[in-house]
């Protein structure tokens, strides 16, 4: 976004790739879970975290880091198939000495000059959102993609994610969407058989300008090590593992993993490509309010939380406190719907692309603090979210709602760098919009 507001000038973006794989994530998000009830200690829990995240590198679960690194491969930014390899290795070394070649060569002082404004297109921006539904990624790709076009002037919203999610099919399926992690991914064909599959399938656009080139099928290439040196050659052209990458004939899913819920409480996302088998994808309960995440732990460890319920989580979204991630909500409901319990969560905030198994509607748009109808639900009113009809509602009659009063907001957080940056949360777009502020020039 940054150097977009400079767009005559070139820009290539360097990944640090993955870290080794360590423990599996399921296994971490079992001891996790085995916590929130008691059943391990902290030390335990320490231990293994350590041995989750053991090295340098983006963590090894397809959350919004992996994500934004896909991305940024679609929309042409980084060298061909340069996501995905690992951190602190020969070969990742090459490529970001490769990397600072290339931007040398790309400005004008080359004989290729491409400036990043010939990079982000509408064509490159609709390449992205195509590579993030097709595998599944971050829910929070919704509001940096949004962003990011707008920074470059061009204007997409939830819409556009829901109508390319109804037409592209799911074919990867790694954690939190199955069970094989980011360097499975890799190991199964990676970045250069995905853009194969989905150019050959007619779902991006080839005829784009990207940091290596014009054209993206230069991306079917893969980068290898020779002579200390990263040289590319023809990527592999099927699966090496079809539980990863399912092949273009036979997708996970014929449809990709966003929804677009709309009713009276507002428009939100809810990502589908993690409920097994679109198991989950329709929950009626009373609500649960709360006004941050650690309420909703204290509930839970105080034993109030076991029935049916959709947690309603307010006052989270980008005006409020600038929308921090909501982490701590993952555990204790996943643990409630082990017990059997019809589970759901609506918030304004945001969870990254680990968000798993819990059925959710997240950003919810307008936020509570901004006229949101959020801020008149009560404990105990019926709440539906239904993925299958697109619809988020608060099932209160039109005239009670019109009685209550709107929930006042939690106190602000006196930390220092909340008043900080108070004056510039009043400025922030919703999260349809991309939750940012982007300044004319």
């Amino acid at each position: 976004m940054g150097g977009l507001q400079y767009g005559h000038l070139p820009m290539l973006l360097v990944p640090a790739g993955p870290m080794p794989s360590g423990i599996s994530n399921r296994e971490k998000n079992q001891v996790r879970e085995r916590f929130a009830k008691g059943e391990v200690t902290h030390e335990e829990l320490l231990a293994s975290e350590l041995l989750a995240y053991h090295s340098p590198g983006t963590c090894t679960f397809y959350g919004t880091a992996n994500s934004n690194q896909l991305m940024a491969e679609m929309l042409g930014v980084h060298l061909p198939g340069a996501s995905f390899v690992n951190a602190d290795t020969p070969l990742r070394d090459a490529l970001t000495k490769a990397a600072a070649s290339r931007v040398a060569a790309i400005t004008h002082l080359g004989s290729t000059y491409t400036p990043l404004a010939e990079v982000i297109s509408e064509k490159a921006v609709v390449n992205a959102m195509v590579g993030l539904l097709a595998t599944g990624g971050s829910t929070n790709e919704t509001m940096h993609l949004v962003a990011i076009a707008k920074a470059a002037g061009i204007l997409i919203d939830w819409d556009d994610f829901a109508k390319l999610s109804a037409a592209v099919p799911l074919l990867v399926r790694i954690y939190p969407n199955g069970a094989g992690d980011i360097n499975a991914f890799q190991q199964a064909g990676g970045m250069a058989l995905l853009i194969r599959e989905l150019l050959e399938g007619g779902f991006l656009h080839e005829d784009v300008q990207t940091v290596a080139g014009p054209g993206f099928s230069r991306y079917v290439e893969q980068p290898v090590l020779a002579k200390g040196k990263a040289e590319w050659q023809d990527g592999t052209k099927q699966s090496s593992d079809l539980s990863v990458i399912a092949a273009l004939a036979k997708p996970f899913a014929p449809v990709s993993g966003i929804k677009v819920l709309t009713g009276n409480l507002g428009r939100a996302i809810m990502k589908i490509s993690a409920l097994a088998d679109g198991e989950n994808t329709c929950v009626e309960a009373p609500a649960m309010v709360f006004h941050s995440q650690q309420e909703l732990e204290q509930a839970f460890k105080a034993e109030r939380m076991n029935r049916d319920l959709i947690a309603v989580v307010r006052f989270q979204g980008p005006r409020a406190n600038g929308m921090p991630e909501l982490h701590k909500l993952l555990t204790p409901l996943a643990v409630l719907m082990e017990r059997g319990y019809q589970v759901g969560l609506v918030t304004d905030g945001r969870l990254s692309g680990a968000s798993g198994k819990v059925p959710f509607a997240i950003h919810c748009t307008p936020e509570a603090l901004a006229g949101g109808l959020l801020a008149k639900v009560e404990n105990g009113d019926l709440i539906r979210m239904d993925a299958r009809a697109s619809l988020l509602e608060l099932k209160v009659d039109a005239a009670t709602l019109a009685q209550r009063q709107a929930a006042s907001p939690p106190p602000e957080s006196d930390a220092p760098g909340h008043a900080l940056f108070a004056p510039l949360r009043r400025l922030l777009s919703g999260a349809e919009e991309g939750a940012s502020v982007v300044f004319a020039r």
